[in-house]
């Protein structure tokens, strides 16, 4: 068994070994038949997997807050049509590589619903980016100069789902003109991209 549990280790079956580990420790195994462990093993080992599938795509999305689509307020102020936005929550825009634009006054939640769109995304397993419009377009910028924006640019064609942020708040120079189409020009119909101003 200690020879069993190594080789599931080396692997890279860690949930797999520590689940048959746990089993042999309980004596759990004698009231099951091999079928139904082997299958018990595999479908541990697979949930780990996904799971921290979703933990890697939810850090690389670098989310500023935690939303939730379960967490969204549909109060009256907020003119929010809980319909609609229960549709989009099915994040079926992406699969269709359509892009969404959210607008309205400064303090609504903008950025709080574009944020639990894209942790739905990354549940369901989409590579998502979240960042604020300005700092990418510094950041783009700066990689010009270095000679990197080309990769930066092919980063940002890879996510599923691209999340700009406080779009708008501040004017847009040639630069940032240009950059914005070169986004815009590699992403469409190939990419969904939420806008949020």
């Amino acid at each position: 068994n200690n020879q069993t549990i190594e080789k599931l280790k080396q692997m890279r079956l860690e949930a797999m070994a520590q689940l048959h580990l746990q089993h042999i420790k309980d004596n759990r195994i004698e009231n099951i038949t091999a079928d139904e462990y082997l299958a018990l093993l595999i479908d541990h080992q697979w949930e780990d997997r996904q799971n921290r599938k979703i933990e890697r795509l939810l850090r690389q999305a670098d989310f500023k807050q935690q939303a939730n689509l379960a967490d969204v307020n549909y109060t009256q102020n907020r003119n929010l049509d809980k319909n609609m936005f229960t549709r989009l929550g099915t994040l079926d825009f992406i699969t269709r590589k359509e892009n969404i634009i959210l607008t309205g006054a400064s303090g609504v939640g903008k950025s709080y619903l574009a944020q639990a769109l894209g942790h739905q995304g990354c549940m369901m397993e989409y590579k998502t980016i979240y960042t604020n419009t300005a700092r990418l377009f510094k950041k783009l910028k700066l990689s010009k100069v270095d000679g990197t924006y080309l990769k930066e640019l092919g980063k940002l064609l890879k996510a599923d789902l691209l999340i700009l942020d406080d779009f708008g708040l501040q004017s847009f120079d040639n630069h940032a003109r240009e950059t914005l189409m070169d986004i815009i020009d590699d992403r469409y119909n190939k990419a969904s991209t939420i806008i949020s101003s």
